[in-house]
């Protein structure tokens, strides 16, 4: 287990373990903000899923409505008009087979990876190098589309990623710690608001859990369901 330091055994000794309303949860974790950097605020939900159970799965996306504070790197899969619609939203790399090469030899520096359908072809033997970190382009996800401008316009905006890990936990970006606590609440009642929706039916029992949000180098803060 890594050592913590003597500013986090601090703030984690004020900590309360009882959870709150968003709005208070919001302002505590706020008053952790001593560190130099900006740091990215998270939230994680703990759900009443089976991870096992295809029909159980939570995934999807969703724009932000204050975005996450930074601009994301967004390569796109896709050639003719789709490609040049790509460029002008503003995709900071748009290839086919060059740029499937570039990843096949293990370049990585890129937050989003979106294709069109006909170049799933190309896509499809990098699943082991892009499967691992979570940049698989996937229908499910939005990230295979023929209307790639589109979807790179939203990334660009502040969109996020979310699918439930083994646990049934689900864990998503939702701004920065330096945003108004105004609307750094209103991105996490968006991201509360879609995952609560997409409850699927075969679900028995209770399916919200928990919920925490918590900074990069803060502990974290229990919001009241």
């Amino acid at each position: 287990m890594p050592q913590q330091s003597k500013r986090y055994r601090a703030m984690a000794a004020k900590a309360s373990a009882e959870p709150k309303p968003l709005s208070e949860a919001v302002v505590s974790l706020k008053e952790f903000n001593t560190t130099k950097f900006d740091q990215t605020v998270e939230i994680h939900m703990r759900l009443g899923i089976d991870p096992n159970q295809a029909d159980q799965i939570i995934r999807g996306s969703l724009v932000l409505p204050h975005g996450i504070g930074r601009t994301q790197r967004v390569v796109v899969f896709a050639k003719g008009e789709a490609a040049e619609a790509a460029k002008a939203a503003g995709a900071d790399e748009v290839g086919q087979e060059d740029l499937a090469k570039r990843i096949k030899d293990g370049w990585t520096d890129f937050d989003v990876c979106i294709a069109t359908p006909d170049m799933m072809g190309v896509v499809g033997p990098l699943g082991r190098v892009l499967g691992p970190r979570g940049l698989m382009p996937a229908p499910r996800a939005g990230t295979v589309t023929p209307d790639a401008g589109k979807v790179v316009a939203e990334y660009k905006a502040g969109k996020v990623e979310f699918r439930n890990d083994k646990g049934g936990n689900v864990h998503a970006v939702v701004g920065k710690l330096s945003f108004d606590a105004e609307k750094l609440s209103e991105n996490i009642q968006a991201f509360i608001d879609l995952v609560v929706g997409m409850k699927p039916q075969s679900v028995k029992g209770t399916y919200l859990k928990g919920i925490a949000i918590a900074a990069t180098m803060s502990p974290s803060v229990r919001v009241a369901g």
